[in-house]
């Protein structure tokens, strides 16, 4: 639900391909991706539905900021795991090879990314270092002839386990420069390990994976990736992203919480005639509205390209606490049956835990934002 029509800003053509893909994710997405979540297996035939309308390549796709931000709401509107496959392959994977890739690497991957025939794995957090990875990749490269040499480990490595490649961040040994390395997983020395038990995002597959001086051409280094500006200016951007998924979270959870009011009955009457439970639909309609304000904001900001670190992170950490918010409303008014996957509430309220911590934690963006409030550091 729209209360402000920020989807009418769109132009028709615009607005035609976000309904199509809407009417996909209902149809095709919502509830076919219970079981797969229930059972963290990673659904094949729901991503070839999603490649079928171009949603492997909607990062390159001509269109508004504001179109491509709504479109990742709607995938997450029916499925947040699977809104993160797409955003992560879109925003981290087939950006970067865009952004930052020679020509031989995007003429050789990009076709295949674009349409869900291969993916890749942007492979930058280690098992010590999450939050200060900036100053604490231990990964390292070393230059062997016409081949590097590339050595390590990486953690919480998004569809890791089945990836055609990995795209890893590492240290020069010789120059202590960080760069991006374009990694095929079926390479001696390299391992991937699926994390299990997770509680939210279990269509996501995670890994844990070990580089054991595992040897790659020279040419698969991304010429384009000289630094940590490099990753940055990716990771600015994904966190951005990360708003429209708490949007789709807390459509939702709009979705689901108004369909069982208005069904269920207690005490001889309908849920949704209780004072209380209107008030708990319209806060979340509220932190929905609030948000999708600041994210038409957020994509004219980018429209204009002056987007800025601060923006993203008030952005990422804004959303995602009131999706946080909205999502408790929501599994408490469910009452029993918001604990429950099968009635959709429950899987909402445990992938909204891992949008609060993933692509930079709700605490790092507020003290990114902090920071630029005050011109003080709270980093150590």
């Amino acid at each position: 639900m729209d209360l402000l029509g920020v989807a009418q800003q769109l132009r028709a053509q615009e607005h035609e391909r976000l309904l199509e893909v809407r009417e996909l994710v209902q149809d095709k997405i919502r509830r076919q991706s219970i079981d797969y979540w229930n059972r963290e297996e990673f659904p094949e035939d729901l991503v070839a539905q999603l490649a079928g309308h171009g949603l492997g390549g909607v990062q390159l796709e001509e269109c508004s900021h504001l179109l491509r931000g709504l479109i990742h709401a709607e995938i997450a509107r029916a499925d947040i795991s699977l809104s993160s496959v797409v955003g992560i392959h879109n925003e981290l994977v087939v950006g970067m090879i865009h952004e930052f890739g020679s020509a031989q690497q995007k003429a050789q991957w990009l076709p295949k990314l674009t349409a869900f025939e291969a993916f890749g794995a942007f492979a930058l957090t280690e098992p010590e270092h999450g939050s200060d990875i900036a100053g604490g990749v231990q990964s390292t490269a070393r230059r062997d002839g016409d081949e590097y040499v590339i050595s390590g480990a990486k953690r919480w490595i998004g569809m890791g386990t089945f990836s055609d490649f990995a795209l890893i961040w590492a240290k020069d040994e010789d120059s202590g420069d960080l760069g991006a390395y374009l990694v095929e997983s079926d390479r001696p020395g390299y391992s991937a390990t699926k994390i299990e038990h997770k509680i939210g995002l279990r269509i996501m597959q995670n890994a844990d994976i070990t580089l054991d001086q595992v040897r790659i051409p020279v040419a698969n280094k991304l010429p384009g990736a000289t630094c940590f500006a490099s990753a940055n200016g990716l990771l600015m951007q994904s966190r951005a992203w990360v708003g429209w998924q708490a949007v789709g979270a807390m459509m939702a959870t709009l979705d689901i919480c108004l369909s069982y009011a208005g069904k269920r009955q207690q005490f001889g009457q309908r849920l949704a005639s209780f004072q209380l439970i209107q008030q708990s639909l319209a806060e979340i309609a509220g932190n929905l509205s609030l948000c999708l304000s600041m994210m038409s904001d957020i994509a004219r900001k980018q429209e204009r390209g002056d987007l800025q670190m601060v923006d993203a992170a008030m952005a990422k950490s804004t959303a995602t606490r009131l999706a946080r918010e909205s999502a408790a409303l929501g599994r408490a008014l469910l009452g029993g049956n918001g604990v429950v996957s099968d009635f959709e509430m429950a899987k909402v309220f445990c992938d909204v835990e891992i949008l609060h911590t993933y692509e930079g934690t709700y605490e790092i963006n507020s003290l990114i934002v902090g920071r630029a409030l005050t011109g003080i550091s709270a980093f150590v």
